[in-house]
């Protein structure tokens, strides 16, 4: 049989099989007492397009925490709208990709005082919103007919239908199909549905094909490897570079650390001072040049801290962090929002990217040492 002609019984068997195994306790998709809304009932948006943002680059069970601490603080998103950016980034921290953080403070300025969207169209209008997001966010809350295609999705189909291709190449397929595989009567459960299936049945590797509600229809199950599909592209090697770090102290004991202008994965966030080592440069030679550029300063590179090794998605870093001695120079922000001086116990306070919590510790730990050194002395 056609795969198209099998859609109302590929509807049925997936609602039946989520009915009796789905995740029927994400909160996010739970009415005010508790239990999933009835078809054609409305959620709040809000904590959904948190969610939903959250979800982008991280996997659910990492969420759920930050998710809720994230609601506490800003129950609605007029509370967000009115918060500090650097309150959202210190709210944000250890998720990652902080450009999502940015986009969601942005996008809750953006609708302050306005009616929530019910478009596709309206949610890409929102900084961070594409397409899969939007339908995710409208079938969830509004329980209205429009499709989705995240990472889960992507596999189950292209599973399907064993496509030959990567999803990333047959992007125009793939949404043809999962708008015509949607319920348009319960778009919000077929979703979430669809969802469950991939994050629990139709794996990544060792897929439950024994329980699967589709494995009648699925033809890489018939072609007997489904582990081959998703089809991967070729891999590429991830540029690697050595990054020069200095934890600069003044006379006072001060640390000095700056703002990442709001661009990129890591915008708004504080960071030590440094840079990449350039070919054939010494370690001490790139953090005193990157402090002389980018900061206007001379200092003293003194013994080193620790080595840092963080990946990533598009490239892989090495941090070399050395201690070093403020000489001369008003800190100037050449390449950055601002610089501040601030008490090694202050650090804490103020939103750092992943890699740099290891330098952070690292730097309380030699600064305790040296305490109880000079006690013992």
């Amino acid at each position: 049989m056609p795969l198209l002609d099998a859609v109302p019984a590929l509807r049925a068997d997936l609602l039946a099989w989520w009915q009796a195994n789905g995740r029927h306790w994400i909160p996010w998709k739970l009415g005010p007492d508790g239990h999933p809304p009835g078809a054609g009932e409305s959620l709040d948006p809000w904590p959904i397009w948190s969610a939903e943002i959250m979800l982008q680059q991280t996997q659910l069970q990492v969420v759920l925490p930050y998710w809720r601490r994230w609601i506490e603080a800003f129950p609605t998103a007029a509370a967000l709208a009115a918060a500090s950016e650097h309150e959202v980034l210190m709210r944000w921290q250890g998720l990652g990709y902080y450009a999502r953080a940015r986009r969601l403070h942005h996008g809750a300025r953006q609708l302050l005082d306005q009616p929530w969207p019910r478009t596709v169209e309206g949610w890409l209008a929102i900084p961070g919103v594409g397409r899969s997001t939007a339908g995710s966010i409208l079938s969830s809350a509004f329980d209205l007919p429009h499709p989705i295609l995240d990472g889960n999705v992507k596999r189950v189909l292209t599973r399907l239908t064993a496509s030959p291709r990567p999803p990333a190449r047959d992007a125009a397929g793939l949404w043809l199909l999962s708008t015509a595989l949607l319920d348009p009567h319960r778009p919000r459960a077929f979703n979430q549905a669809l969802m469950d299936l991939g994050s629990g049945v139709c794996t990544p590797r060792n897929p439950s094909c024994g329980v699967c509600p589709w494995q009648g229809h699925c033809a890489a199950y018939a072609a007997g490897d489904p582990h081959r599909y998703p089809v991967k592209e070729a891999p590429r090697e991830l540029p690697f570079q050595v990054i020069g770090v200095g934890v600069v102290f003044n006379d006072a004991g001060q640390v000095l650390i700056d703002q990442r202008l709001n661009e990129g994965l890591l915008g708004g966030l504080w960071e030590f001072p440094g840079g990449k080592q350039e070919p054939g440069e010494a370690i001490e030679t790139t953090i005193v040049r990157e402090l002389r550029e980018e900061l206007a300063i001379e200092a003293q590179v003194g013994e080193q801290l620790i080595t840092v090794d963080h990946a990533y998605s598009h490239k892989k870093l090495r941090f070399v962090v050395h201690l070093c001695q403020w000489q001369r120079g008003e800190p100037q922000p050449l390449a950055s929002q601002q610089v501040r001086w601030v008490a090694p116990v202050e650090l804490e306070t103020y939103p750092f990217p992943a890699a740099n919590a290891r330098i952070i510790a690292a730097l309380l730990a030699h600064l305790q040492s040296q305490a109880s050194a000079d006690q013992a002395a």
